[in-house]
């Protein structure tokens, strides 16, 4: 098998500030998707994440020993303050 399901709990909110702010969470890695899928059902039960739709949970089916869209660095807003 050289695939892995990544869990993750993911929500937009508006920031005191006035901006809108992106709230993720991974919850868990799984060699199956149906272990991701029993785990969002146990996460949903609980404080916090029942506040949510189940909507707000993402399964995502990731290659094992691949890079992801990071290979060129990255760039924060906050060095430019």
């Amino acid at each position: 098998m050289n695939h892995i399901f990544l869990l993750s709990h993911s929500y937009e909110y508006n920031h005191p500030d006035g901006y809108e702010e992106l709230e993720d969470k991974n919850l868990g890695v799984y060699l199956t998707k149906h272990k991701a899928e029993e785990a969002a059902e146990r996460y949903y039960k609980l404080p916090g994440f029942n506040k949510y739709p189940f909507d707000c949970f993402f399964i995502e089916e990731m290659e094992i020993d691949k890079d992801y869209g990071w290979e060129e660095g990255f760039f924060s807003w906050k060095e430019e303050i």
